[in-house]
């Protein structure tokens, strides 16, 4: 049982892990569109922002995907979600109803995403991880 439950939670962090890889490529790649965006919200020193979080989301999916240093890479993504879920899907300020339901299906799913991370915070990564190889190759 150890065994499965080690692959289940492998696939968890891939699920998790996906979101965050996928998310910070895009913004590199569509740098010009995170830019103006930022820009319209009267945001500063948007460039290091989007380069920041670009960083954040990749470095913290490649520890999830790993499963090396994953509880500071969960804590990382933990934090960096925070904010960015209250900034940026703010349903209650959007008065037309399809967007302020978009928004609030945007916030709740990234609640979720909380919810998972919390989860490989509290458990770590499990059986199959690096962390778990490194900690088995410790002398006792």
């Amino acid at each position: 049982m150890q065994g499965f439950n080690s692959l289940l939670m492998l696939f968890g962090r891939i699920g998790l892990s996906a979101i965050f890889l996928l998310a910070g490529i895009h913004k590199l790649l569509n740098f010009e569109f995170y830019q103006k965006s930022l820009t319209e919200r009267g945001f500063q020193y948007i460039p290091i922002l989007i380069v920041v979080a670009a960083l954040v989301e990749i470095l913290g999916a490649i520890s999830l995907l790993l499963g090396w240093k994953t509880r500071w890479g969960a804590m990382l993504l933990l934090l960096f979600m925070i904010p960015t879920t209250v900034i940026f899907h703010n349903f209650w300020d959007y008065a037309e109803p399809a967007l302020r339901d978009l928004q609030m299906n945007m916030f709740f799913k990234n609640i979720a995403i909380l919810g998972g991370l919390l989860y490989v915070l509290s458990f770590s990564a499990g059986g199959i991880s690096i962390d778990r190889f490194l900690k088995n190759k410790e002398p006792s």
